[in-house]
């Protein structure tokens, strides 16, 4: 439950401009030997060059109130949960292909598309939802991250969590996206002290190995639920918005680059390329998520703990158990993760603002050129800080954020289901075959999850 430089003129940088011709505008001019020099640059990029817009989306997907789900699940059903993540992983892998997808061929985000082909009532309900959510989660995020350093130095949770709110704004609006995105992919690497952590602990391998192969299934209303949370966890709307919205940056950050639908000779590298990303991404995104629930199987779980309220609770019940070494670890983690998934949280609400409502939107683009889009990011970010110091809950009212993305998922879904093969936002790149059979039963996943959640929510079933 959490992700290039421009090269353009002043006349560029709204991305999210309504009219082909303006997305097009006059790139940067450059002699025969820059561009001969650029394209012999592109064509030697290795492979971890190429890792951006998916490995970001996919870690931030691993966010503070995403680790709890995952503690709480380990806990709760101990190795007979971890076939979840090979479950959702190819749904997972194959909606984020079809956003990065509609980003990079179109040129523009899923709310401009959505805007343009489909009933504007749908797009405003559809992004309100989001933002509410995302401002939700984003204080669940915080409350997280300061709880987990208190744990670690003492002091006020509170304070510190405003600090982060704080500190993730200003690296937002102040530093460009082209330099801002490496912070983020290295940031990703705190999601490596959750593999670190297994290798704190004694991990019976042929019992998961069993387990895996052989899972005990409980298909009582607490199974259920826990699965419905799992796959709302890794299948969620801003992860959505905010790929998308990447390729459009990664898009204009190459002065070389235009939309696929308008440079079909950009095809074959650029589609291999989000391919190999997104696999990866989220690769690497549920790889770590089956570590988290590894990790609270094989400690909490083991020893009678089966209820977890947030990560960092998690992190405290792991010290008496697993020790010192194994509490810091999933401390920091939770710290590092936080300030991965706080920008792209708060950078999908704006961008699907923007795209919405027709304002200039770029995480390159200077403050005052971009109020709007800046507002939106100051707005979900401070709101998840306000919400810390209100006698609101924001671990509990994480509830109803998922309830709310829940809602919202289904129908962003089937309308980027409906855009993936629609030839005047894709031209003749449209999904087909497996692609779009996934795509569409990722949808009707999402859709029975919520019908399943709903009826949990109304007879009672326990949460």
């Amino acid at each position: 439950m959490s992700v290039y430089c421009f090269s353009v003129s002043a006349s560029l940088l709204s991305l999210e401009s309504d009219t082909d011709k303006n997305r097009n505008q006059i790139k940067q001019v450059r002699t025969v030997e820059e561009i001969s020099t650029l394209e012999s640059s592109n064509k030697k990029r290795s492979w971890l060059s190429k890792l951006g817009p998916g490995l970001v989306t996919g870690a931030a997907d691993d966010d503070p109130s995403g680790i709890a789900t995952y503690s709480q699940a380990g806990a709760q059903f101990g190795y007979n949960i971890l076939w979840s993540m090979f479950l959702t992983y190819p749904f997972m892998a194959a909606i984020q292909i079809i956003c990065a997808r509609i980003g990079r061929i179109s040129g523009h985000g899923l709310a401009t598309n959505m805007r343009r082909h489909y009933p504007r009532a749908l797009l405003y309900f559809m992004v309100t939802l989001l933002l509410v959510a995302n401002t939700i989660n984003i204080a669940a995020d915080l409350s997280a991250m300061g709880d987990a350093l208190k744990l670690l130095i003492g002091g006020s949770a509170h304070w510190y969590a405003a600090g982060f709110g704080v500190v993730s704004l200003l690296l937002q609006v102040f530093i460009p996206y082209t330099r801002y995105v490496h912070i983020l992919k290295w940031l990703t690497l705190a999601l490596l002290t959750y593999v670190a952590t297994i290798f704190t602990v004694h991990i019976p391998w042929s019992e998961v190995a069993s387990a895996l192969v052989f899972p005990q299934l409980t298909w009582d209303r607490k199974y259920l639920t826990t699965l419905v949370a799992v796959l709302g966890t890794t299948i969620s709307p801003y992860l959505f918005f905010w790929q998308a919205s990447a390729e459009v940056e990664h898009l204009h950050a190459d002065p070389l680059a235009e939309p696929i639908k308008h440079a079909p000779e950009q095809a074959r590298d650029e589609l291999k390329r989000i391919q190999l990303d997104t696999y990866i991404g989220m690769g690497f995104s549920n790889l770590v998520a089956f570590f988290i629930m590894l990790t609270t199987a094989v400690t909490l779980h083991a020893h009678g703990i089966f209820s977890i309220d947030s990560s960092a609770q998690a992190a405290q019940a792991l010290r008496p158990i697993a020790g010192d070494f194994a509490f810091v670890l999933f401390s920091i983690g939770i710290i590092g993760t936080g300030m991965l998934a706080l920008p792209i949280l708060a950078g999908s609400a704006a961008y699907a603002m923007a795209g919405t409502f027709r304002w200039r939107s770029s995480l390159e683009l200077e403050p005052l050129m971009a109020k709007e889009f800046y507002g939106i990011i100051a707005f979900a970010t401070l709101g998840g800080v306000a919400i810390g110091f209100t006698s609101i809950d924001p671990i509990k009212s994480l509830y109803w954020s998922a309830v709310i993305n829940g809602i919202a998922s289904v129908p962003i879904l089937v309308v980027t289901m409906l855009m993936a093969t629609n030839v005047k936002v894709m031209g003749r790149y449209i999904v087909t075959r497996w692609l779009k059979w996934l795509g569409w039963v990722t949808a009707g996943l999402m859709g029975a999850a919520v019908l399943a959640m709903l009826y949990f929510m109304f007879t009672g079933a326990p949460a």
